[in-house]
């Protein structure tokens, strides 16, 4: 179990990210150009070589890490909800990358995604190596709570990945998190578009790609409850209560007020 003298760990979280324009202009040769202009040309390279303009996981960069934080306490200990961003709008990708890490060395928590390991996961390993960053929890697999339940096994729950759990792990059952949210009531994504990230990246709204990131990363952990709720782990008072700690962590946030009356399904 990954629970020690504070409680129980739950960290839903999502990742926004660019092409590495710097790994680009090395990598193909393309000095001389903008930023934008070698994002597109990466684009294009990676369509002609393979048909879909798609650019490799290692060569993502992180530009934001957002996620819901909750902590599910003992009886007789206040739990807690936090939904947040790591680092700031002018962090580098390496304190983005190393905040995460180090969240997951200090908490150990059950890591909740939506397609976590067909790119989250991946695109942070191959950059934590490419920024030198340690992540010695996140490959644990020798400690006795580890052995049988770890990070980097697919069908372990320390990652749950809510994407590949519902389509029992066969890509045509899988179903995008936008349109499955509206399907279940949610209200979906807010402010943008994940193709959307990387204009905006450009044109310097860190901001604004900071606030989408946190509403994906809500929309997962609303998600992940519901999971609970159909597995038995949660009953309809206990999910009440659990939405109840959103609406509350949501108040007066402007860029989250569409979950600001999340309630229990009818």
């Amino acid at each position: 179990m990954n629970q020690g003298h504070e409680g129980e760990y739950f960290f839903a979280f999502d990742i926004e990210t660019v092409p590495d324009v710097e790994a680009g202009r090395r990598l193909h040769g393309l000095e001389g150009l903008d930023d934008p202009s070698v994002a597109k040309a990466m684009r294009q390279l990676r369509m002609q070589e393979s048909g879909q303009s798609f650019v490799r996981l290692y060569l993502h960069r992180v530009v934001a890490v957002s996620g819901v934080l909750r902590r599910r306490a003992r009886p007789g200990e206040s739990a807690d909800i936090r939904i947040w961003s790591l680092g700031a709008p002018e962090s580098s990708e390496r304190d983005l990358v190393e905040a995460f890490f180090r969240l997951v060395d200090l908490r150990a928590p059950t890591l909740v995604t939506w397609n976590g390991g067909g790119f989250d996961l991946p695109v942070l390993v191959y950059r934590a190596l490419h920024l030198g960053v340690s992540a010695g929890r996140y490959f644990e697999t020798r400690d006795p709570d580890f052995r049988f339940n770890n990070y980097l096994n697919r069908f372990h729950e320390r990652h749950t990945d809510l994407m590949d759990v519902f389509a029992s792990h066969q890509l045509r059952a899988a179903a995008p998190l936008e349109e499955l949210s509206r399907f279940l009531g949610l209200p979906g994504k807010q402010g943008m578009r994940g193709e959307d990230v990387e204009g905006r990246y450009f044109a310097g709204e860190i901001g604004a790609i900071r606030d989408y990131c946190e509403a994906d990363a809500l929309l997962i952990w609303l998600i992940h409850l519901r999971f609970d709720r159909l597995r038995g782990r949660l009953d309809d008072a206990e999910l009440a209560q659990e939405l109840a700690l959103v609406r509350e962590a949501v108040r007066g946030r402007d860029h989250l007020q569409a979950f600001a009356d999340v309630r229990e399904p009818r």
